[in-house]
């Protein structure tokens, strides 16, 4: 049988920021109409998010933030160097980015050779600078495994999971920045990424993929507020294509990497702060349900629970999280990263072999 690791990761954008434009999404959000004026205010902050706030003037909580987030991907790299995989599979969220008017499907396995990546020209970012100074039009080379992916999609639909599979990448900037933020982040330290990358899509956004334009179009006026479109795949579906994934995977010739990235629930999704702070407490009920082991109850969360938390990313997790339960793995808690400033929490973990 094939040997699987499973990694659990973030792909937070501030991470790529400079220290100075990692509070950026709060900011953002500071300066919609939707928020009302009054809590504008920081006085009318939870205190949590006063503290950090105040921690940040001089960009120290921003710098505290990095260095948990990179100590986790180092561990995780580490873990990843030391299993060597053929391939790694990647769960990410597609933002509108393949995923758009013409076509939005709930899964989608990209069989690829090869895609060149624009990760830091991404409109409204390019301007800021990146972590590691490199030029906006910088090209980010990324190996595929086509015979891989195009194995696993036939697979899962042999087993009546209808998922959608795909050649070539529509978004124009090639690998959403789901996919390519893992990576980078994994190659924080610029030694590179040799292992081919078979990217799985998840429509985690679902009722906001197009209206919220997968972002936070419903906070900036760039789309209708009020506008809903039909609901992403529920938590047992994920969780159970991750379990058929696992058991496909486990009788395949390949060592292979499955990988969650995502933070977990997100401030500019969390309507009920008015999206200026996560659902810190959903995100702490999580953790604990992960770090005892009883991950396998997130079968039974709904979309409505969801999305009421602003955790649609999380989806990626729940496919991991099926994974893992099919082969019976137990996790290992690299660090669980909270914070109401920085947009979301994140958390690091390993499912050893």
């Amino acid at each position: 049988m094939a040997e699987i690791l499973g990694i659990g990761v973030t792909h937070f954008p501030g991470l790529m920021m400079p220290d100075a434009y990692m509070s950026s999404f709060l900011t953002r959000t500071l300066a919609s109409e939707r928020v009302p004026a009054a809590l504008k205010d920081p006085k009318a902050w939870p205190e949590a998010l006063q503290r950090e706030f105040e921690a940040n003037k001089d960009n120290g909580a921003a710098a505290e933030h990095r260095r948990r987030l990179v100590g986790g991907f180092r561990a995780a790299r580490q873990a990843l160097d030391a299993f060597a995989p053929d391939f790694v599979l990647i769960w990410g969220d597609d933002q509108y980015e393949n995923f758009r008017e013409d076509g939005v499907p709930s899964f989608c396995v990209f069989a690829l050779d090869e895609v060149d990546c624009r990760p830091f020209a991404r409109p409204g970012r390019s301007q800021l600078g990146n972590a590691w100074g490199l030029a906006a039009d910088t090209v980010v080379k990324v190996k595929g495994h086509r015979t891989a992916g195009g194995w696993l999609a036939a697979q899962l639909i042999k087993g009546d999971y209808d998922v959608s599979y795909a050649y070539r990448m529509r978004h124009e900037l090639g690998l959403p920045h789901a996919f390519i933020n893992t990576i980078l982040f994994l190659d924080y330290d610029r030694r590179g990424f040799p292992y081919p990358v078979v990217p799985f899509h998840v429509n985690c956004y679902g009722s906001s993929v197009i209206a919220k334009r997968g972002s936070s179009a419903h906070l900036t006026g760039e789309g209708d507020p009020n506008a809903i479109d039909p609901p992403g795949p529920n938590p047992g579906r994920c969780f159970d294509v991750g379990a058929a994934v696992a058991r496909a995977l486990a009788q395949s010739p390949w060592r292979v990497a499955l990988i969650a990235s995502s933070s977990w629930s997100h401030a500019f999704l969390t309507a009920k702060h008015h999206w200026i702070y996560p659902d810190v407490d959903s995100d702490r009920a999580r953790f604990d349900e992960l770090a005892s082991g009883n991950f396998a109850r997130w079968r039974n969360l709904t979309t409505e629970q969801i999305e009421d938390a602003g955790q649609q990313e999380f989806l990626n997790w729940v496919c991991l999280a099926g994974a893992m339960d099919a082969l019976g793995r137990k996790p290992e808690i690299i660090d669980y990263v909270e914070s109401y400033l920085f947009n979301s929490d994140k958390c690091f973990a390993l499912f050893r072999p």
